[in-house]
């Protein structure tokens, strides 16, 4: 069982963890997880220590909160929020007057109460940096589920070996990893680039350049010994990503969907498909069955 992440975070991994822990190693040293957004894969990962780093900072600053307070006190603030400002799945004005007020004050807490009223439970900034998701009018709220997986979720963070970074991609450092460190990366996809990344709402955006900066960092892990995975797709409503397609062809590409697997990378009807791969400088860990039939 997966611990979910209580943002319903754009482009998050938690409905495909399964495939994705089926490709990495069972343990780590030290996990990077370069680009966590909901960071459903660094929290579920078995490491020494985890670093996550996003470069929202909103976004950091709430884990933060999360792994500062008990999880009894957060869900206490909660729900003052919630009474304060009688939020409900039809009280646009209660959270129109939380949202003015996060925006004034940028109270984590404020902004994790918004996120479960606002649509779909979307995060969205314009490019002041003002949250400006509109209402989920009948649709969002914090409710039971939600409360659940922040309890799991707060849980690991207390347990686990946890350093939080809000810093841009190229800026962590990277330079203490070798043998059993892993290096995870879900970056904005370029070819189906997220609201929050387009460069228009005070975050930096996603483009070409940002592309090859990544991929030869990842080479650079490579030739360290540094294990990496990187979450992407090469195909997309119509769109392919060349660029990760060609540089692809050095490492190892694990097909989420598997039966895209015995494909080439001409795919007929592109437009009807999203292709989503994790490459990987290491080959896919045997199923267990498979490594006792193998004596290992």
């Amino acid at each position: 069982m997966f611990i979910k992440s209580p943002l319903n975070y754009t482009g998050g991994k938690y409905k495909i963890l399964s495939p994705i822990f089926e490709i990495l190693p069972e343990k780590a040293g030290t996990f990077v997880d370069l680009f966590a957004g909901g960071f459903n894969v660094g929290i579920n990962v078995n490491a020494k220590k985890i670093i996550c780093n996003d470069q929202i900072h909103y976004i950091i600053d709430l884990y933060k909160y999360f792994q500062a307070n008990n999880v009894e006190d957060v869900i206490t603030d909660i729900k003052e929020r919630i009474t304060k400002y009688q939020l409900s799945q039809d009280n646009v004005d209660g959270y129109n007057a939380l949202r003015e007020k996060y925006n004034s004050e940028k109270n984590s807490i404020d902004f994790f109460v918004l996120v479960c009223f606002s649509f779909n439970h979307q995060i969205r900034f314009n490019n002041r940096q003002q949250f400006n998701t509109p209402f989920g009018k009948e649709r969002s709220s914090y409710n039971k589920n939600i409360e659940n997986n922040l309890i799991a979720f707060c849980n690991a963070i207390h347990t686990k070996d946890i350093v939080f970074l809000n810093q841009d991609f190229l800026s962590v450092d990277l330079s203490n990893l070798g043998c059993g460190d892993l290096v995870y990366c879900d970056p904005p996809y370029l070819i189906s680039t997220g609201s929050y990344n387009d460069g228009k709402r005070g975050f930096k955006d996603w483009t070409e350049k940002e592309e090859y900066q990544l991929l030869y960092l990842l080479d650079k892990l490579n030739e360290k010994g540094v294990m990496f995975a990187l979450s992407n797709v090469f195909y997309h409503k119509g769109l392919e990503n060349q660029i990760l397609i060609e540089w692809s062809k050095k490492y190892f590409v694990n097909y989420i969907d598997k039966s895209y697997s015995n494909c080439s990378y001409h795919f007929k009807d592109r437009g009807a498909k999203t292709v989503e791969v994790l490459i990987t400088n290491f080959k896919r860990r045997e199923p267990e069955w498979q490594q006792l039939s193998l004596g290992t």
